[in-house]
């Protein structure tokens, strides 16, 4: 799928308006459910086949965050070989108790890959946990960024991120 007609289909599939409340704590008219794009075999791995070139060329593994960023993580694994780790927004409080699953993360050199991003709050927690276990993070991928601040909120703690699309551009190919 062209990259314009994806814009095009999450879209339509995936935008949706009304009164959201979203996990910033700010209120939208306007909202882009990701599980619509996200359960859509043809259009997760349209995704996956186009964020892979924005992977960095240097890297251990591909986190996904809970919970939209994990189909996605596990879509770009699965096409570009390289192993993903699952990471809990906290750790289970059972068996291994961790809050990144699949692979030992320390001295590990991670890309977070994340859905939607609006202030990026998730992944500045997410990283700083990572982190704190060992892991080295310099890059986060997302398939939407909102443009409401979450980029400059990352790039603060040094991450740099790269969006499929933006906001803008979706609306642009509606």
């Amino acid at each position: 799928m062209e990259r314009q007609e994806l814009a095009k289909k999450i879209y339509e599939i995936a935008h949706i308006t009304g009164d959201f409340l979203l996990r910033s704590g700010a209120h939208s008219n306007e909202y882009f459910d990701k599980y619509r794009f996200e359960s859509n075999p043809e259009v997760l791995k349209a995704i996956a086949e186009q964020m892979i070139p924005l992977l960095p060329k240097d890297f251990d593994y591909l986190a996904g965050l809970e919970m939209g960023g994990i189909p996605i993580v596990t879509a770009i694994s699965m096409l570009c070989g390289k192993p993903a780790v699952f990471v809990r927004k906290n750790a289970k409080k059972y068996g291994t108790c961790l809050f990144a699953e699949g692979a030992d993360i320390k001295g590990k050199k991670l890309v977070i890959i994340e859905d939607v991003v609006t202030s990026a709050g998730q992944i500045i927690i997410s990283t700083g946990d990572l982190r704190s276990a060992g892991a080295t993070i310099e890059t986060a991928l997302c398939v939407i960024d909102r443009e409401a601040g979450g980029r400059a909120h990352l790039e603060k703690i040094g991450l740099s991120l790269s969006p499929l699309f933006t906001m803008t551009e979706l609306k642009a190919n509606a």
